[in-house]
């Protein structure tokens, strides 16, 4: 382990609270330990440890930091890449791969797909075909839950019919988390074409979950 692992854990573990873990660990469905630290707690140790030893471009580093116990070294690592992001080499987005089936829940997918992916994407859209097609192909649901999330940001650039087709693909998802992502996805692109995804979810055979969460932009604007 390097030495900057080593020692942002000793300094994050003097700050753990066994008061707040369970409660931390119970939102999460247990899937996760914590170290009870709660997020404003944690950005704050976070700048303090890199203002004191810089912040750290090795991946390498990033991912001893992303590999240790304790969730919120997960928050920790996905902070410091998000300190690099404008400036990452085109090959980044296979660790970005790696930490979207690594640890995988919806905390840290959705930080990764809907910034830092999304971000590589814009910057290098070469990469959406290989990846994005890559990933709703998957049978790897966070890597599916990628593909459609990852223009969420992308606004008048979206892709619309890659987003109708990854949508339309997982449709037949009876994965709560790929059910969410689909709707949620669809709303987002209805601030910038509300009829387009008015239209594709009247015709398209979508679970009720997608198609509500789908709707909320377009349904709010028709009760103002």
């Amino acid at each position: 382990m390097e030495k900057y692992t080593s020692d942002l854990k000793k300094y994050i573990i003097e700050h753990k609270n066994d008061l707040n873990r369970p409660a931390m660990e119970a939102y999460m469905k247990h899937k996760f330990l914590f170290l009870g630290i709660k997020a404003p707690e944690r950005v704050q140790l976070t700048k303090q440890f890199i203002k004191l030893n810089g912040a750290p471009s090795d991946l390498k580093i990033i991912r001893e930091i992303w590999d240790l116990d304790g969730r919120e070294f997960q928050y920790i690592a996905l902070a410091l890449l998000d300190r690099q992001y404008k400036k990452a080499e085109k090959e980044r987005i296979q660790f970005y791969e790696s930490l979207v089936v690594d640890k995988s829940w919806w905390d840290t997918v959705d930080i990764l797909a809907g910034r830092l992916i999304c971000f590589h994407f814009l910057t290098y859209p070469e990469l959406i075909e290989e990846y994005a097609e890559k990933w709703i192909q998957s049978e790897n649901i966070w890597l599916n839950r990628a593909a459609i999330l990852f223009q969420m940001k992308f606004k008048d650039k979206t892709d619309q019919e890659r987003l109708f087709r990854y949508c339309q693909l997982m449709s037949n998802s009876n994965e709560f988390f790929i059910q969410k992502a689909i709707g949620w996805a669809l709303r987002e692109y209805s601030y910038i074409n509300g009829y387009a995804v008015e239209n594709f979810i009247q015709n398209t055979n979508l679970a009720t979950l997608s198609k509500r969460e789908g709707m909320k932009n377009i349904d709010k604007l028709r009760k103002q």
